[in-house]
């Protein structure tokens, strides 16, 4: 077992919180934690602390919120004194300085270098990835490019979503993390290079990424749902309203690529694509609350031979 380490984390979202938890209630020490400056939000805009700051916190842990890693920042950083630096979804570039003054470690969710970026978890259910990764890598200047200390495989369901592998990865990473740590001393100078063959970039999702596309597939359509699923979420429009869909499934019918071929509380909302037609099963009207297409019927109309868009 490796001397217990002194532990500086970085992280933001809640993809970050498991492995913080475990780093906490695991034999090393963690000597401070730097996490997004709280932000305004929620209906109020009232400013939030993020789910690691929150954390960090309740265990009166030191947090830092910097916008930047700059002078004073790393200042704090480097009177910490950290034997490792642990860093998962944090949010902002590291600087060489930071890289050299302790290893950084990241947990990236993908099968690197398959899906190197900013979306991993959305860009490996889009593309109809079948099984993927959990990686503990070394982090370099280069994104995503460092070598692999550890990895792990696992199956996507075909029904998985961008928040249930979320979730998955989440709490797999923190538990292949704590297994590099706890035996730190064999895997420090261990770890794999990356090949470059296969390489692939996962880009931020923007706003006009969200829009569905109607006329493709409609096997692509739902995969491209999941994978925005909960969040972002793939949107679209009917009548002049916007709707959000969270999940989709393959269902029998022909018509115009968006056109709504059955539309009962009993049978739910299908919609022609493409290719083949999908049923809209869970969505979200403006204003509206998430439900099922059935509920969603039941208090709205939406008439057969009208068109999302």
């Amino acid at each position: 077992m490796t001397t217990p380490l002194r532990i500086v984390f970085m992280g933001t979202p809640d993809f970050a919180v498991p492995a913080l938890k475990e780093l906490i209630s695991s034999q090393h020490n963690v000597v401070g934690v730097f996490s997004q400056p709280p932000r305004p939000a929620g209906r109020g805009m009232k400013m939030q602390k993020t789910p690691v700051h929150n954390i960090a916190e309740e265990h009166n842990i030191p947090v830092f919120t910097p916008e930047k890693i700059d002078n004073e920042a790393f200042a704090s950083l480097t009177n910490l004194k950290p034997d490792l630096i642990i860093v998962a979804a944090y949010g902002l570039i590291l600087r060489r300085r930071v890289l050299e003054l302790a290893p950084c470690i990241n947990i990236h969710p993908s099968a690197l270098p398959r899906w190197r970026g900013a979306a991993p978890l959305q860009w490996t259910i889009i593309a109809g990835d079948k099984t993927t990764d959990i990686c503990i890598m070394e982090m370099v200047k280069a994104l995503d490019a460092g070598a692999v200390y550890k990895r792990k495989t696992i199956d996507i369901a075909n029904d998985e979503t961008a928040g249930t592998l979320h979730d998955k990865t989440a709490q797999i990473g923190a538990e292949l993390l704590l297994e590099v740590l706890n035996n730190w001393d064999n895997y420090k100078n261990k770890a794999i290079p990356q090949s470059e063959d296969g390489l692939t970039y996962a880009p931020k999702i923007e706003k006009h990424d969200r829009k569905i596309d109607f006329s493709k597939k409609s096997s692509e359509i739902i995969g491209y749902i999941r994978g925005l699923s909960p969040f972002p979420a793939a949107t679209t429009v009917l009548n002049g309203e916007n709707y959000k869909i969270l999940f989709a499934e393959s269902a029998q019918g022909n018509g115009t690529s968006g056109e709504v071929i059955v539309s009962n509380s009993t049978d739910g909302l299908v919609v022609a694509c493409g290719e083949g037609a999908m049923r809209l099963s869970r969505l979200q009207k403006q204003g509206k609350a998430i439900m099922a297409d059935v509920d969603l019927l039941r208090g709205s109309s939406i008439p057969e031979g009208s068109r999302f868009e």
